[in-house]
């Protein structure tokens, strides 16, 4: 079953002293190209997430994003003795008084008080490693049911193509009868003796340049293959951008052979559904 590129999941964790929101989205993208967006308390972990990630997403542009939200005062104010000391000092210099009183200014001057950050904290990283986990899988499941999506396209338009080379098929033993026919009419017209044999000879080198057989052939064998590949369990949209590509390549040199308006026609329709079928595999894993 084929997964779109793109992809998102949200997990919301409530901890004792904030609230975590986990989330992935990811666009279409060769490669993977991961970006990660954490506080700096977890600074450390990044290496472990991203590895995380790229085991599980295989493709795509991919931003993991974690903020936090703080629920209740975790930081601590302390009082930042030398500083304090040092403003008091210069207060003496200026005027006489009593340390009670330098102490009540310094208290209020900048950087008198420090905070002390609270420190990391690893049973409440597991939690939101839980949360990292729970996210991909909502991740991967919005993946599967977009790219259910695509499939019901997709196969619509194989479906389409496929109609129309049995329409092909059905016109082309009339379209060759028909140059046949056109031919010997032709030369009758001329009303010149020819040599049969080295009629039969240049009318079978004349047919063979027209002849589609071969494309038949090779195009229902690359429609039989696209189904078989989109329909594994493994989602594969290089692959059938490649068989995509041999698809095109057999309906051009169909179109090439043609001679004949009503199967150039077809051709066209065909390469306008593989068009859009080239466009949606853009965004398959």
């Amino acid at each position: 079953m084929i997964q779109s590129m793109t992809g998102y999941g949200k997990t919301e964790l409530l901890l004792p002293t904030k609230k975590i929101s986990i989330e992935i989205k990811s666009l279409n993208s060769k490669n993977l190209d991961l970006n990660i967006r954490i506080p700096s308390l977890y600074r450390e972990k990044e290496l472990g997430i991203r590895k995380t990630i790229a085991q599980a997403l295989t493709r795509g542009k991919i931003d993991c994003s974690i903020y936090v939200e703080q629920t209740s005062d975790v930081t601590i104010n302390t009082i930042n003795k030398e500083v304090v000391n040092q403003y008091m000092g210069q207060l003496k210099d200026f005027v006489q008084g009593d340390d009670m009183e330098y102490l009540k200014i310094a208290i209020k001057l900048p950087d008198a008080l420090k905070v002390v950050r609270e420190d990391f904290d690893e049973t409440e990283w597991q939690s939101i490693a839980d949360g990292i986990e729970e996210t991909i899988v909502k991740f991967n499941k919005y993946r599967l049911d977009e790219g259910a999506s695509l499939a019901k396209d997709i196969l619509q338009n194989i479906a389409t193509i496929n109609a129309l080379l049995a329409d092909a098929i059905a016109i082309d033993a009339d379209r060759i009868n028909a140059k046949k026919a056109k031919l010997k009419k032709a030369l009758e017209d001329l009303n010149q003796t020819i040599d049969e044999n080295r009629f039969e000879q240049e009318l079978i080198y004349y047919i063979e340049k027209f002849d589609i057989n071969e494309e038949k052939v090779r195009l229902e064998n690359h429609l039989n293959y696209f189904m078989e590949v989109i329909n594994e369990d493994a989602s594969n949209g290089k692959k059938l951008g490649f068989i995509s590509q041999e698809l095109g390549r057999e309906i051009n040199t169909m179109g090439s052979k043609a001679n004949d308006a009503t199967l150039q026609q077809i051709v066209v329709k065909m390469k306008d559904e593989l068009e859009k079928i080239k466009e949606q595999l853009l965004n398959v894993l």
